[in-house]
């Protein structure tokens, strides 16, 4: 079985973390088809919003991977999230579901932001406004979805992008500290934060979610529909 990983960016903690929760759900034999656009997320990052160009690239990885024989592909940047949404008519129509990493990380957020059944805060940190604010936006639909009502607190860690582990954690800590006591939950929006999950969670006593775990278990999900594996 094959399944498509699509990229605008990536660092090695990314594709190891992706991989490794994808084999999770699919077992070690799941043979993925990983591709690439760099300048996607750095075009889309300039102008803060996707424009035509890069989003008909990104449709063209999508097309890539299924012509490679993917039963169905993870979309892994959030800033393009709306793009997957928008490519759904011709995902059914091939036969090949796209599903987002970070659909379900935002309502499980807003699950527990809700617990109590009263309106809550949701942090959302990110290292990219593009990417920061179109994963509010998809928390707001997804508690409207829900018909839950949350306020989503935006915290942008500037800099913190494409540098070394330690100073990124160092740089996350300093801004959860900022929301922390603001919120109830803490959604880190681009699948490369997901290493800081563990600590934040652990420091800051509350749920801290990171998309990678969402998206395999979104991607398995699309196969059992499929049909391609059992449920």
């Amino acid at each position: 079985m094959k399944v498509g990983l699509v990229y605008t960016g990536v660092t090695d903690e990314l594709k190891a973390d992706v991989e490794r929760e994808v084999k999770k759900q699919l077992g070690d034999d799941v043979e993925m088809i990983s591709v690439k656009d760099p300048t996607i997320i750095k075009e889309v990052s300039e102008k803060g919003y996707v424009t035509t160009a890069p989003a008909a690239r990104l449709i063209r990885l999508y097309m890539d991977v299924a012509e490679q024989g993917a039963e169905a592909i993870l979309n892994l940047c959030s800033s393009v999230g709306e793009v997957a949404d928008a490519a759904q008519d011709i995902a059914r129509y091939i036969g090949v579901p796209i599903v987002r990493v970070d659909e379900d990380m935002c309502r499980e957020a807003v699950r527990l932001a809700t617990l109590e059944g009263k309106g809550a805060k949701v942090g959302v940190m990110g290292t990219l406004g593009s990417t920061l604010t179109p994963t509010a936006g998809t928390i707001r639909r997804a508690a409207r979805e829900m018909n839950r009502h949350v306020e989503v607190v935006e915290c942008l860690v500037e800099g913190a992008f494409n540098i070394n582990q330690e100073q990124f954690l160092k740089m996350m800590d300093e801004h959860a500290a900022k929301i922390a006591d603001q919120v109830d939950v803490i959604v880190l929006a681009q699948g490369s934060m997901a290493y800081a999950e563990p600590s934040l969670s652990e420091k800051y006593r509350k749920p801290v979610l990171g998309s990678p775990r969402f998206g395999a278990v979104a991607l398995k999900n699309a196969l059992i529909k499929k049909g391609v594996i059992a449920g």
